[in-house]
């Protein structure tokens, strides 16, 4: 395989970068080598590859709010250039979504064909991206959305928490938003195997959900990663998210339905308490993890 990883600069980049080295041959490309708002250079890029995974995003949800178009250039005009060039050169596209294509107000889990109506612009500028690649890709493009993510390369919930562990006797933790923790080494694994089954013609294009199995709240994630640390999980306290006023609204319900990937061969990924186990344990010195 000759994979293209756009922001591979990134938390999820840097994984896939290294997964993709082990068995295939893989171009990374972090902001600074490839601006995917400029069409010619996309283009020039994406010649030589099987497969595209595009990481790349405009990531900051407040700043979506007042800064739409520029979020949209991103995530949705920069989104419909790899796919043309994808087109142009035969090649497959695997998108990054998000949750935040839905509203956040179910009670089951959302599966793959439920009607989106994002809350707000970042989920807009997102949900711009997947149409792009439906509409430009029918047949060779790939929409994963994930949700929750967190990881060894950059800032997160879960980092966040254990380095706070350092500085505060006690964290209060929203309890009243649910989703699942995903960790992005384990998602890395998932999106290399969907980029093989799709050029074996395996995985039928069209959008998966790239979570963990189970669900829980940034409570009780906070929890389970201080247990986890060998610490004392009663320092966490639950709030509810009015505690914590945003310019972006969240999505009180983020957990994403998992039943496309029996169609491709593939078993989705484990539960979110096994994965976060997982990458903890990575905690021993030099571990980025280890933060006290």
């Amino acid at each position: 395989m000759r994979a293209l990883v756009t922001g591979a600069g990134g938390m999820l980049g840097r994984d896939l970068v290294e997964v993709l080295a082990a068995e295939h041959t893989v171009t990374p490309a972090t902001r600074a080598d490839l601006d995917v708002t400029d069409a010619a250079a996309v283009h020039a890029a994406v010649a030589g590859h099987d497969v595209v995974i595009n990481t790349a995003a405009w990531t900051d949800v407040d700043g979506a709010e007042s800064n739409e178009a520029a979020a949209t250039l991103v995530n949705g005009a920069a989104v419909a250039h790899l796919a043309t060039a994808c087109a142009a050169h035969g090649a497959r596209l695997i998108h990054l979504s998000t949750d935040y294509v839905f509203p956040g107000d179910a009670d089951t889990p959302y599966q793959e064909d439920t009607a989106t109506a994002p809350i707000n612009a970042y989920g807009r500028s997102k949900l711009a991206g997947e149409r792009a690649v439906i509409r430009l890709l029918p047949d060779a493009g790939h929409v994963v959305r994930t949700a929750w993510l967190y990881g060894t390369h950059g800032r997160n919930f879960v980092s966040t928490m254990l380095g706070l562990a350092a500085q505060r006797e006690f964290l209060d933790i929203v309890d009243d938003q649910r989703g699942q923790p995903t960790w992005s080494y384990a998602l890395a694994r998932q999106l290399v195997a969907l980029a093989g089954a799709a050029l074996a013609g395996q995985a039928a294009p069209g959008v998966y959900h790239g979570t963990c199995a189970g669900e829980t709240t940034w409570y009780g994630l906070a929890r389970a990663a201080f247990a986890l640390h060998g610490l004392d999980p009663d320092r966490i306290r639950p709030v509810t998210s009015d505690r914590f006023p945003r310019p972006a609204a969240r999505p009180a319900y983020s957990v994403l339905g998992h039943d496309r990937w029996a169609a491709a061969g593939l078993a989705p990924l484990p539960d979110w308490h096994t994965t976060l186990g997982d990458a903890l344990a990575l905690a021993a010195p030099p571990s980025p993890w280890k933060v006290a």
